[in-house]
């Protein structure tokens, strides 16, 4: 049995400060930001006018994420930083935070990378519940028939972890169905993907063909070559990695051709999971999604901070 690879971080110090940084109190507002506070045309389109910008509303949205409040004492901390502060603006309503949130148009920050830099992104999903049981019901009475959840889709830049392509749907959909929104949220050239076997179609590996990035999906068990080696038309990379891993094996592949940062994803998610909890709170889907996209935003500005930066022991 081979022994397990440890790894060491060198920069434990910068790592620490941003850790602590992300437990902050300390909130400022600047001038511009007190400016759009409130919608300045409040007269177009029909209906109640909004007295309140997107901005200010996803602000306090994260508020209420970092801190896993609810919505009135999202209003309460709020209300009492302007207080605090003096400022000539107010707190939206707790109603008017669940009725804005519907459809609320989530802005997810993302570090700047230099020109010619290239991206490699990872994909991968998991589920956040809805409603259901907790641990201890689960093991002395079992699941019950209402157990759902949503599945959150992210892609990541393996570079510096930041959440580059975010997506929300019901249980039913596979992984691969989603990709192709994942994708169009990503400006730029894309230099490799890579994503576990559920990703495995021959739709999506046209798109990243398209998108010239290397593809690291690892090809079914039962895969078959689709196209001839003698043929003239230019190879498919999906059939170029299943001829690589029947050569090499399938964890030599995974090894040479750098599928196992994929795991950078899960980590990714792991980080959102221990952040924010494992549950949605909000009971409509359109406002679950939002929720999800406020913590990618939240979660995104943490990273921005400061990551562990590791080596090979």
């Amino acid at each position: 049995m081979s022994k397990k690879q440890a790894y060491r971080i060198r920069n434990w110090g910068h790592y620490n400060r941003a850790l602590a940084k992300r437990g902050s109190l300390t909130v400022w507002f600047d001038e511009k930001s007190v400016q759009q506070w409130h919608n300045t045309d409040q007269c177009s389109g029909r209906g109640h006018p909004k007295i309140y910008s997107d901005a200010s509303i996803q602000c306090m949205l994260m508020l209420k994420a970092v801190f896993r409040l609810p919505l009135r004492a999202t209003q309460g901390m709020v209300e009492s930083l302007i207080e605090l502060l003096g400022l000539p603006i107010r707190a939206a309503n707790y109603t008017t935070l669940c009725r804005r949130q519907k459809d609320l148009d989530v802005s997810i920050p993302k570090q700047p990378k230099a020109d010619g830099e290239s991206l490699h992104a990872v994909f991968d999903s998991t589920g956040l519940k809805v409603y259901g049981e907790g641990e201890w019901k689960v093991r002395q009475h079992g699941y019950s028939k209402r157990r759902t959840w949503r599945k959150l889709h992210l892609g990541i830049d393996e570079s510096n972890g930041d959440i580059i392509a975010a997506a929300v749907t019901t249980n039913d959909i596979s992984d691969g169905e989603v990709l192709p929104d994942l994708l169009a949220q990503i400006e730029g050239k894309i230099y490799q993907a890579s994503a576990d076997g559920a990703y495995d179609d021959f739709k999506n590996h046209q798109l990243l063909e398209e998108r010239g990035a290397k593809i690291t999906i690892p090809p079914r068990e039962n895969a078959k070559i689709k196209q001839h080696g003698n043929s003239n038309l230019p190879a498919l990379a999906r059939d170029e990695n299943l001829r690589a891993i029947r050569k090499m094996g399938r964890k030599q592949w995974k090894k040479e051709s750098g599928y196992h940062r994929r795991s950078l994803a899960e980590t990714a998610i792991f980080r959102a999971k221990i952040i924010f909890g494992r549950t949605l709170n909000a009971r409509e889907f359109e406002n679950q999604a939002v929720e999800a996209f406020i913590r990618c935003a939240a979660l995104n500005k943490m990273t921005a901070l400061g990551m562990p930066e590791s080596y090979a022991a």
